[in-house]
């Protein structure tokens, strides 16, 4: 689940994105380095992103894809559940993974929407 939403001009830079995402209560913000999908910088090092958390199993990241707009991705932020329940980036799985993967997406698919619905909703108060 991903998506793009273009952003006011006061909000421009992940800082000031991430000062009015932290004062939004039941959530928690924080800026960390991009390890879901270890996103360049200009610089070569990995780049930085938004981490908006509902619970251990529910997060967004959200980064710039440009200079007005941000990209959001539904991701797990607890790296133990993300290794456990996240999508396989692996080049070659056996049936046994893909299986599993399969009924991991099933059994999570209702419950990821409606969180990454809810969180997106939050971002949406400051889209232009």
């Amino acid at each position: 689940m991903e998506n793009l939403i273009e952003i006011k001009n006061e909000y421009r830079s992940l800082d000031t994105l991430h000062n009015f995402l932290k004062t939004v209560p039941s959530y928690e913000c924080s800026k960390e380095y991009d390890i879901w999908e270890q996103r360049t910088g200009a610089n070569g090092q990995i780049a930085r992103c938004i981490v908006l958390k509902k619970s251990s199993m529910h997060a967004i990241k959200i980064f710039f894809a440009n200079e007005n707009t941000v990209k959001i991705n539904y991701i797990i932020p607890n790296k133990l559940m993300h290794a456990y329940f996240g999508k396989s980036v692996k080049a070659r799985r056996n049936i046994i993974e893909i299986i599993a993967g399969v009924v991991k997406q099933l059994l999570l698919k209702g419950s990821q929407e409606k969180a990454f619905e809810e969180l997106e909703q939050v971002l949406r108060k400051v889209a232009a």
